[in-house]
């Protein structure tokens, strides 16, 4: 089996800067223009970055925090760390001062890298409880206090000096005396089951990850991909793949400019891979449903003919992998009469994404790869580097997380937990050998959450070990599946499902507001604010039909009896969701507590059963 070519991840840089040295290596948009660093400028920039950490004494082990969005200082900095055998701990931009603090605390960073004043301020407001930072360096220039002063990459870097020839040497034979095991990165995990951990890992765990994912894939031309990274590069999974990935194959990393600008950036970059997490595949789906519904009906007939078209394709080529025959022909037109339209929307080059993070709805992803947009889902954590499994085009299960990367085995406890063991799982977590040893037994992680196997290899996850809720009749059931079923109604953004040892199932449900905001208005809907429209008798019988809509295809022990609908979406600042948009379920439990136990102890009667709806209110 081919082996993996470099010992560390800034060894793998210096290759490539000489292997694909003229070649685009990252882009990014600065004063409304496209900047594009070439593989050797790109070094160039690393070395200075790391000339300059050496010079202000920090030593190899040493651990240095990167607290911002995502951007070219961010990868600069980070390979500078590493190429001085420092440890590099990324922190999400969205963390609050306290969530901060203690990253840097518990991780003893001695250097940050900060990318704005609006990063920094959250810095400067902890300034008396972070002693152990020694400097902080921005991306950005702006102006710092004197009890908290600010260099700027540049100033670090010497960006004026070009690295001499005894300063490359001197770099790169402390790239040389890196080992494969040594350790790399420390990441915090999103905190969704109590307080953050130090996931370590080493320079082999995530090389492993990025060459066996990979190779899996082959997907990935060397030389010629353009990835456009959004997901924040603090998560394992873009660092993986729309990092590590695209160096390792001499890609072209795009930065978008903001999660806002994602839909506008990728027209300008015209990407040929991203890596997202499903709330965006949910976005589109929900977007190129909503156009369908407003065409005429001869185009709309036309549409949903392409797309039954495409299904058939899909299944016959993909997953029974049989002769096309006159499907062929069929699907070629279908692709130029409505598919090739849709895709040209993304860019026009637009190849496939990865998927994690969350479970990805099945129907969403049959209909992506229906128009030609294949999503390849797979599964992993923190603690894994994070792949375990994915899916390929050689084999796929929609519904399925693919069945597992080279060199890793699985395998299911008595209670259904998934167990996983293999080069990518994590050295431990930091300085927490109790948690590791809970978390790693006989060599075998314990993820925490429940699969299935099946006689093929293909990998399912039922859900979180402890989100999976038992109700009072005993029923077991994972909630993830409902909000899925949810969420896919034009009407609803968000979904919360709860019921543990409780009668039956009910829901915390957000508004798609634009769309509740063009029924208020077809509707001639009198309200003062959101507040006031999400109480309104008439868009309360809305959602209860909706609703209703949803029950149908459930079984009867899961269907929602009552709801509660909110008038704000759930956010990253409002501390519902973790970094990479999942619900922070003890969180929102507890914030809407009071609601949710009422929904319990009122007694109303509606069809399908009693229903509480907006703000513990009565129908």
């Amino acid at each position: 089996m081919e082996e993996i070519p470099f010992k560390s991840v800034p060894q793998m840089l210096k290759m490539n800067a000489r292997q694909f040295a003229g070649q685009t290596a990252i882009s990014y948009k600065k004063d409304g223009k496209w900047i594009f660093l070439t593989y050797d400028h790109f070094y160039e920039r690393v070395l200075m970055a790391a000339r300059g950490l050496r010079k202000v004494g920090l030593a190899p082990g040493d651990r240095v925090a990167i607290f911002s969005e995502n951007r070219a200082g961010w990868v600069i900095s980070d390979l500078g760390t590493q190429c001085v055998r420092g440890v590099t701990v990324p922190i999400y931009p969205t963390n609050t001062p306290e969530q901060v603090a203690y990253v840097l605390n518990h991780s003893e960073a001695k250097v940050v890298f900060v990318s704005t004043r609006v990063q920094y301020k959250k810095l400067y407001a902890i300034r008396d409880k972070i002693p152990k930072v020694e400097m902080v360096i921005g991306y950005e220039r702006f102006l710092g206090e004197r009890d908290l002063p600010v260099h700027t990459l540049y100033q670090l870097s010497e960006i004026s000096h070009p690295v001499t020839d005894e300063e490359r040497r001197e770099i790169e034979a402390e790239v040389d005396l890196a080992r494969p095991d040594d350790l790399m990165t420390i990441i915090y995990t999103s905190g969704t089951t109590g307080v953050p951990k130090g996931v370590m890992l080493s320079h082999h765990n995530l090389l492993f990850n990025a060459f066996y994912g990979n190779r899996k894939l082959h997907q990935i031309v060397p030389g010629q991909e353009v990835f456009l990274s959004f997901l924040p590069l603090s998560h394992v999974l873009e660092r993986t793949v729309g990092y590590h990935v695209a160096l390792m194959t001499g890609s072209h990393i795009a930065f978008a400019e903001s999660v806002d600008k994602v839909v506008e950036n990728i027209l300008e970059v015209r990407p040929t891979m991203m890596v997202s997490v499903p709330r965006l595949f949910e976005k589109i789906y929900s977007r190129i449903y909503e156009n369908a519904h407003q065409m005429n009906p001869l185009k709309r007939r036309l549409f949903h003919w392409a797309v039954e078209v495409g299904r058939q394709y899909v299944y016959r080529r993909y997953i029974d992998q049989a002769p096309l025959g006159r499907l062929a022909l069929q699907h070629r037109l279908a692709d130029k009469l409505v598919f090739s339209k849709i895709r040209s929307r993304f860019g026009g080059r637009l190849r496939m994404f990865v998927s994690g993070g969350a479970p990805l709805d099945k129907t969403i992803n049959e209909f992506l790869w229906t128009i030609g947009l294949p999503v390849f889902e797979g599964y992993g954590l923190t603690e894994t580097s994070p792949i375990i499994c994915v899916n390929t085009f050689e084999k796929m299960r929609f519904g399925s997380v693919g069945t597992v990367i080279d060199k890793t085995e699985v395998r299911l406890a008595d209670d259904g937990e998934l167990l996983v063991r293999g080069p990518q799982v994590m050295q431990g977590y930091y300085r927490d050998p109790e948690a590791t040893d809970k978390a790693l037994i006989d060599g075998w992680l314990h993820t925490g959450d429940i699969g299935r196997i099946d006689d093929e290899g293909f990998i399912s996850i039922v859900d979180r070990k402890k989100e999976i809720i038992v109700t009072a009749g005993g029923k077991n059931m994972a909630p993830q599946p409902i909000e899925n079923e949810l969420k896919r109604d034009k009407f609803i953004s968000q979904a919360f499902v709860y019921g543990d040892r409780k009668p039956y199932l009910v829901a915390l449900l957000t508004p798609n507001f634009e769309r509740l905001l063009d029924f208020a208005q077809h509707e001639k809907l009198p309200y003062f604010d959101l507040d006031d429209l999400v109480g309104n008798a008439r868009v309360l019988q809305l959602y209860e039909e909706r609703l209703q809509e949803v029950n149908k295809s459930l079984p009867r022990y899961e269907t929602i009896k009552r709801f509660s609908l909110l008038p704000r979406d759930f956010s990253v600042d409002g501390g519902e969701l973790t970094p990479t948009l999942k619900l922070k379920r003890k969180l929102i439990y507890s914030k809407y507590h009071d609601q949710i136990e009422r929904l319990y102890l009122e007694n109303t009667n509606g069809p399908g059963g009693p229903e509480t709806y907006a703000n513990g209110g009565q129908r």
